[in-house]
């Protein structure tokens, strides 16, 4: 730490004299506390680890107080106050407080805004997850092999939406600008101009209300190393230049996922992930909270695969049983016939059938994982409760199609604690009109149906278990919903 008075000539050193000692022993320089995690070098100099962390902090305010980012007194406020610790002012914020800063972003639709308790808000991490679109080939005689792009379940529209509505005056927005972090594609400004061009409530703000692209923020991160750089500095100095107030990371598990392929999967492989993914996590949550800005993330999603349930066991012949139908029976061969009849046809169903009892929920224990991932990942694999109300053969057809193909989002439970809401967009085959589907276009997009389920939300209800959410679709203004109140609501 010799070098720290050569960088800051005028760092309050006497703050943290019971730090610089051991630091110094240790070799540790100005650029090992930027770059190295403050859990090694709290391991390294056997330091308590908060006191590591705040000096840390500290020094990169005071350099970036000195490159213009932070103002030099809330610097002052913050870490030089009374022997160097944080401002608790903000910690004892009352429920009046936090009502009146309430801030949301709108979805320009009153039916989705509802299902999401307002919309999204400021200060939480929510995730949006989903399937991801798909590719078919058709073969032509006339033009050969042709490649068809299907939509998947909507989250990048779903983002885009977002990226332009936080830039409305509120209620609808939050009047700041957006960021846009791309971890698989560049952001696609032809679909964000064409929302701009067809919404209809765009066109009411005045020049200066509207939202632009140039108040748009595109960054892409190609993998990993360049993400976690990207997060940890360049982030936190684009919010504090340009007062950024929506944050889209599109997606979250892309870079993660190429990481694993290429790696072992191991113990330490999986436990070095965790802690990558709570350091993302924490990262994202202190930039949400000292920002004030909302962060959604979008999410990939893998097939859920459940063991079979066994067949119950045959019942043993015992010697009392009744002869075979085919051997010789003494009465004559018409008796023989109807004994043959009964053994090979079914029985009568009962003309009063008894009630049976409701399945369970799942064929898991209720304290593992695989039972209680239904009521936090969006998709449940129990069976529908078709005995505790009366179904339709269409809904109960598409209720058992959610249920056969129940996925997980990417990243596991590390991640789903990371995050304050979760959002689930299913997908599914519109089976009415004989698989034609009700509003079919021709192309084959329509033949599906949309949902907005809410998986969990810090700040409002959930869709439910069994619940279906809000039917949606994807038009060119972006996403609105069908007319329909939210299903299944809790």
């Amino acid at each position: 730490m010799t070098d720290l008075l050569h960088t800051l000539p005028n760092f309050p050193t006497k703050l943290y004299t019971h730090l610089i000692p051991s630091l110094e022993k240790k070799l540790i320089t100005t650029t090992d506390l930027l770059t190295l995690e403050p859990l090694e070098i709290a391991r390294r100099a056997q330091l308590p680890l908060l006191d590591v962390r705040r000096l840390t902090r500290h020094v990169l305010a005071r350099l970036q107080s000195q490159l213009g980012v932070l103002s030099e007194e809330r610097v002052l406020r913050e870490y030089e106050g009374h022997l160097g610790i944080a401002d608790t002012a903000s910690l004892s914020r009352n429920g009046s407080t936090i009502v009146t800063k309430w801030s949301v972003i709108s979805t320009l639709d009153p039916i989705l805004d509802s299902a999401l308790s307002g919309g999204m808000p400021t200060g939480y991490i929510t995730e949006v997850t989903g399937e991801r679109f798909s590719l078919f080939f058709s073969l032509h005689f006339d033009v050969g092999l042709t490649k068809h792009r299907l939509s998947g379940a909507g989250k990048t529209q779903f983002l885009l939406s977002l990226l332009i509505t936080a830039q409305l005056p509120s209620p609808y927005g939050l009047s700041r600008p957006t960021v846009y972090i791309s971890t698989e594609h560049p952001l696609p400004t032809p679909r964000l101009t064409q929302i701009l061009r067809t919404h209809p409530q765009l066109s009411s703000f005045t020049p200066l209300q509207k939202p632009s692209l140039s108040r748009i923020f595109s960054i892409q991160t190609p993998d990993l190393e360049s993400q976690d750089h990207i997060l940890a500095y360049q982030v936190p100095v684009l919010l504090a230049r340009h007062n950024a107030g929506l944050i889209v990371i599109d997606s979250i598990a892309a870079n993660y996922r190429a990481e694993r392929s290429s790696t072992s999967s191991s113990g330490a492989a999986l436990g070095l992930r965790t802690s990558q993914l709570l350091r993302l996590g924490h990262q994202l949550r202190s930039l949400a909270r000292e920002h004030d800005c909302a962060i959604v993330v979008s999410n990939q999603v893998a097939d859920r695969f459940a063991p079979t349930s066994p067949s119950p066991p045959q019942p043993r012949q015992t010697p009392s049983s009744p002869p075979h139908p085919l051997s010789p029976s003494p009465h004559g061969s018409s008796q023989g016939m109807q004994s043959l009849d009964a053994a090979i046809m079914p029985p009568p169903p009962p003309s009063n059938p008894q009630p049976q009892p409701h399945q369970s929920l799942s064929i898991y224990p209720p304290l593992t994982l695989d039972h209680q991932q239904n009521f936090f990942t969006g998709w449940s694999s129990s069976p529908p409760p078709s005995l505790h109300h009366e179904q339709t053969p269409q809904s109960a057809s598409q209720q058992s199609m959610q249920n056969q193909n129940p996925k997980t989002p990417a990243l596991g439970l590390v991640w789903t604690n990371q995050i304050a809401c979760r959002i689930a967009l299913v997908k599914e085959r519109n089976l009415g009109f004989g698989g034609e589907g009700s509003n079919s276009t021709g192309d084959g997009e329509r033949l599906w149906k949309r949902y907005m389920k809410i998986a969990f939300a810090s700040w409002g209800p959930s869709t439910g278990i069994m619940g279906k959410g809000v039917e949606f679709e994807i038009w060119a203004g972006g996403v609105r919903s069908l007319g329909r109140k939210p299903e299944g609501e809790e």
